[in-house]
């Protein structure tokens, strides 16, 4: 699953539930809800990351991170600590990924990582789709945060 969308849904968790211990609680859960769909990613856990594969997680990692600021810019600040907390606890299980590109492990339990990985149902051929899905929910997302800055005050 492309980290955006993993930030989107923590950010719209944040919104909803306005505690931020619960909101990064079901944010991480909402990770493992997600990552258990069908997404592009590589179809084999464990495989050695490709250059194509290095490449897509270098860019959505530095758009996930725009997208927490463009969150961030457009949530009314008393709703900021719950939506921050729900998009940190939605991304949290994905740093084993970058733990183990620079430092060659995770900072996760072997447990948890190979859990995480049988639930995982990659498929190289979504990636398309994904990206079309996050842009989407990505204009869907700050509209809505926007609106609702607007309605507030």
């Amino acid at each position: 699953m492309l980290i955006c969308t993993h930030v989107l849904a923590g950010a719209v968790i944040g919104r909803l539930l306005q505690r931020p211990f619960v909101a990064a609680a079901a944010g991480a859960l909402s990770h493992f809800a997600l990552d258990s769909r069908p997404h592009w990613g590589r179809p084999s856990p464990g495989a050695r990351m490709d250059d194509v594969t290095l490449r897509v997680a270098v860019a959505d990692g530095l758009s996930g991170l725009g997208l927490i600021a463009a969150v961030a810019a457009t949530t009314p600040q008393r709703h900021l600590a719950p939506v921050l907390a729900g998009i940190a606890g939605s991304c949290l299980p994905d740093l084993d990924k970058p733990a183990e590109l620079f430092f060659g492990r995770s900072p996760f339990p072997g447990t948890l990582d190979d859990w995480h990985a049988r639930i995982q149902q990659e498929r190289a051929d979504l990636l398309v789709r994904d990206v079309v899905v996050a842009a989407g929910l990505t204009a869907l997302v700050l509209a809505g945060l926007r609106a609702a800055a607007r309605g507030s005050g």
